[in-house]
């Protein structure tokens, strides 16, 4: 059995192309409720099981969209996918019983994808007693502060790191 892991994608470009993405997505969820199975768009080439399931779209936002992968996000089909539109995406999505916790962007034809290893996950603590976490000398009541704040982190070194 998979674990699951939710992933969130913004794509930015013109409207029509983000209509096209829309109907697209849109498409995919009617076709896995009929199925019962994940889906791919026809043009995406799959090379690790890469299919969208459970996928959903924010009503709020426009390019807005959120679905489940096994066990690790589809960046690479989510790219195939920003190709073919012309578009740029940001990804995040975590899967935390299998430590995955990231970021991808995808701007003018580069993908950066950024993720937290086993080391920032060994940088704080579950106190069980308490039900708190501890982190560089400050508790907390959930991770996901934690985790936001050490990918913050990595983003901004690997940025410095590129402009050397």
């Amino acid at each position: 059995m998979a674990n699951w892991c939710n992933n969130w994608v913004v794509f930015e470009g013109t409207a029509e192309a983000i209509e096209q993405i829309t109907k697209l997505f849109k498409s995919m969820a009617e076709q896995e409720q009929k199925d019962d199975c994940g889906q791919l768009p026809d043009f995406v080439q799959d090379t690790h099981g890469d299919y969208f399931y459970n996928i959903s779209q924010d009503n709020e936002s426009v390019g807005v969209f959120q679905y489940e992968t096994k066990w690790s996000p589809n960046t690479q089909a989510v790219k195939q996918i920003a190709k073919h539109f012309k578009v740029n995406f940001t990804q995040d999505y975590e899967e935390l019983g299998c430590l995955v916790y990231g970021q991808a962007i995808f701007e003018d034809g580069i993908l950066t994808d950024t993720c937290l290893d086993s080391q920032d996950f060994d940088s704080y603590e579950l106190d069980e007693e308490t039900d708190t976490y501890h982190f560089e000398g400050t508790e907390y009541d959930s991770e996901w502060e934690i985790l936001d704040t050490l990918l913050e982190r990595k983003i901004e070194n690997q940025l410095n790191t590129t402009k050397i």
